[in-house]
């Protein structure tokens, strides 16, 4: 008789909490992305949309960034708790005491790199000798390349826009792989050649960011954020990404279904979210390798940006969230 009594309660127990976890309001989380809404962004807009946040627990916000998007401040200030940014950046702030961590991966390699018309003579990094390219001035990669290659290169700053890329034929321009191919050639130009930072060996990541307060205050709701997250990028890759397309439509109005569909397709065709490399897949989404933080620290401290010893991938990096 006490053994039943004893099984009883802790089968009433455990409906107890049951009934207080469906109680339990969602926990709110907010995310800076670094640019408007668009493909690049389908992972976490397939997971809002399909509601895998929600049954997380999690009520998501998706805040749209943009060529003025601050998203390292608001994460480190706490405007924001979650942060889409790019690794090396990322570790040129934390060198400098901004208190955040990098904790998931949102594209194994980052996807900037250097556009090329089609029928440029330039083929390879060698041939950018003496040549002038549009780009931020700031930009580290450049600076890998003068090293690396004993360049000379002039540099015109950016302004966000094609328009001077397309009035030139001999023009080289800093672009992202994923959406500037596709408004070149609605443009009416060539579908052009790209440069990529991978393939000169500098590999950075694009990568998830929180304040290091929000990482020690809600590991279990930045594990659960990261778990949707994942399921959220699979979902839109290999399955239907109409649910993802119809959110980043209401987010964006210049979203078109042709445009959607071309991002997706180079994302996908790239291997932007699961990895090139051997042990890419599915299960690459989101992972971060600390061994490659250590080669881009190397490599940044080697051109002089960053200072020696001022980060690691220790103090950089964390893999505590990730499943």
């Amino acid at each position: 008789m006490k053994l039943t009594r004893f099984l009883l309660s802790l089968v009433l127990s455990g409906l107890v909490l049951q009934v207080h976890a469906a109680d339990k309001p969602p926990f709110k989380l907010t995310v800076q992305l670094d640019w408007v809404a668009e493909p690049e962004h389908g992972g976490f807009y397939q997971a809002q949309a399909r509601g895998f946040f929600k049954a997380e627990g999690l009520d998501v916000t998706l805040i749209p960034g943009g060529p003025g998007a601050v998203v390292k401040e608001s994460v480190a200030t706490g405007k924001a708790d979650v942060g889409q940014a790019d690794s090396i950046g990322t570790l040129l702030q934390q060198a400098e005491g901004l208190p955040f961590v990098q904790f998931a991966a949102v594209f194994q390699d980052d996807p900037s790199g250097i556009l090329v018309h089609a029928d440029s003579p330039v083929r390879k990094f060698e041939d950018l000798q003496g040549k002038t390219v549009i780009a931020r001035p700031e930009w580290p990669f450049l600076q890998f390349l003068k090293k690396k290659y004993g360049l000379k290169v002039n540099v015109v700053a950016q302004n966000f826009s094609v328009a001077a890329f397309l009035s030139n034929p001999g023009a080289l321009q800093q672009g992202y792989f994923i959406a500037e191919p596709y408004h070149i050639v609605q443009a009416g130009g060539k579908m052009p050649r790209f440069l990529s930072t991978w393939d000169a060996g500098f590999r950075s990541y694009a990568v998830l960011i929180t304040s290091r307060k929000f990482a020690r205050e809600h590991p279990a709701e930045l594990r659960a954020f990261v778990r949707a997250y994942i399921h959220g990028w699979r979902d839109y890759l290999d399955g239907d990404p109409a649910s993802a397309h119809a959110a980043l439509k209401k987010a964006n109005a210049n979203n078109t279904d042709e445009f959607m569909m071309f991002s997706r397709k180079m994302i996908i065709d790239e291997k932007l979210v699961t990895g090139r490399d051997q042990d890419g897949g599915p299960a690459k989404i989101g992972r971060l390798e600390p061994a490659r933080f250590a080669t881009q620290i190397t490599q940044l401290e080697e051109l002089g940006i960053l200072a020696k010893g001022k980060v690691t991938p220790a103090t950089a990096v964390t893999t505590d969230f990730l499943p």
